[in-house]
């Protein structure tokens, strides 16, 4: 069977479980649909040769031993889980490329000499539960006991009760970091339009970008919108326009890898008659370079409080989310760009915009990332999609990456 034929069917056959009759893909963590798809892929994993193991949380593991540095392990793979309502390609693309990449290796060559494995990582998403990258935070130790016992999905179910109805715990003893990981190298669709627009095969990702989320407040007062002057007004919602206009307009001066985005706004009263006293509103601002990431939101949250003063309002800021950019490894980076090379894809160098694994991953193992185009940039939608040719480009790239990495001294 082919590459292409074996990577169809396995993408139709694993979108079935938590498909929505509307379109599009629920598999929440620890949710009987995620439970159902660890369990396809450890039968597809064992089919193909590997051992197949779980670590105490459900991530789900398929390796191959090496010949000759048995101790010395190439990991690649993705999350299972998905967001409500979403594509049939977001993570778990990442998980079956992995295997059937093995699957190629060892149909060709045989076993390694490294150990090759992969993983099925629990969760990535946060879509059901209040915590994010709970499958790779506890594959590097980073995850606590503390940061889940107490948290609920919408529905009142406790993390804790759903986790142990699927068969899952917490580690009973401290784990301590596996340190016979070499490289780990995950493959992903784009989630943007930047390969599609330029008419690109493969993405070699050599950054993740860093990214700052804020919620702020706009004070002003309500007030009757007839009997109220211009001059006398402490309108919240001018005051936002204005700090959103500013902002938007530096960031288009300063240019790509920066980005900010206001995505959620709220007005107080919100009622067609009444001059507007309060507005919460949302930053979400991006950048590779994290003193230019640290620059740029200073001097925006400066600019607030200068707009704020000028028209008599108050302004409070929340800083909930500040992660620092994550560069990949070098070497890593460089293999993969040597596979798209050997393959003749038409590639380039980026960086990712949007969070992954691999950054909670690069700073313990040398790291690196493979995009794929997606059609129209479009993600997190049941119209998710990219044509299979790329898809089957992408796996050829990490199957030959994967080789370089586990089947050369």
């Amino acid at each position: 069977m082919t590459l292409e034929k074996r990577l169809d069917n396995n993408i139709k056959a694993l979108s079935q479980i938590g498909s929505d009759p509307t379109g599009g893909m629920t598999r929440l963590l620890y949710s009987d649909s995620w439970l159902e798809a660890q369990k396809f892929v450890e039968g597809t994993m064992q089919e193909i040769g590997l051992e197949t193991s779980y670590d105490e949380i459900g991530n789900l593991f398929g390796r191959v031993t090496g010949t000759k540095y048995p101790e010395e392990t190439i990991l690649s793979g993705s999350h299972i889980d998905t967001v409500v309502n979403g594509g049939t390609l977001d993570g778990q693309f990442g998980v079956m490329a992995a295997y059937l990449a093995i699957q190629q290796l060892l149909e060709t060559y045989g076993k390694p000499l490294r150990s090759l494995e992969v993983i099925s990582m629990a969760e990535e998403e946060g879509s059901r539960f209040p915590t994010v990258f709970w499958g790779s935070k506890n594959f590097v130790c980073e995850a606590s006991r503390e940061q889940v016992e107490d948290i609920a999905d919408s529905e009142g179910l406790k993390f804790v009760d759903e986790m142990r109805r699927q068969g899952f715990d917490f580690a009973k003893e401290a784990k301590t970091r596996r340190d016979d990981i070499k490289a780990f190298v995950e493959i992903h669709i784009e989630q943007g339009n930047v390969l599609e627009n330029e008419k690109l095969q493969i993405g070699v990702v050599n950054n993740i970008a860093g990214q700052k989320r804020y919620t702020f407040v706009l004070r002003g007062e309500a007030n009757h919108a007839g009997t109220t002057p211009m001059g006398y007004r402490r309108d919240a919602v001018y005051g936002f326009s204005k700090i959103c206009s500013g902002i938007i307009d530096r960031a288009f001066a300063e240019g790509d890898p920066l980005v900010v985005t206001f995505g959620k706004v709220e007005t107080k009263p919100n009622t067609v008659n009444v001059v507007p006293g309060e507005v919460l509103f949302t930053m979400d601002c991006r950048h590779t370079d994290a003193n230019e990431l640290n620059r740029f939101t200073k001097e925006a949250e400066a600019y607030m409080k200068e707009v704020a003063s000028e028209l008599g309002l108050t302004l409070e800021i929340d800083l909930w989310m500040d992660e620092t950019p994550v560069p990949m490894d070098e070497s890593v980076v460089e293999v993969v760009e040597n596979a798209a090379k050997t393959k003749e894809m038409k590639y380039k160098l980026m960086h990712s915009g949007a969070g992954h694994d691999s950054q909670v991953i690069a700073p313990h193992y040398p790291t690196a990332m493979i995009f794929v185009p997606s059609i129209k940039g479009i993600s997190h939608n049941p119209a998710e999609a990219t044509d299979l040719a790329d898809l089957v480009a992408g796996v050829e790239v990490l199957t030959q990456a994967l080789y370089e990495l586990a089947y050369k001294e």
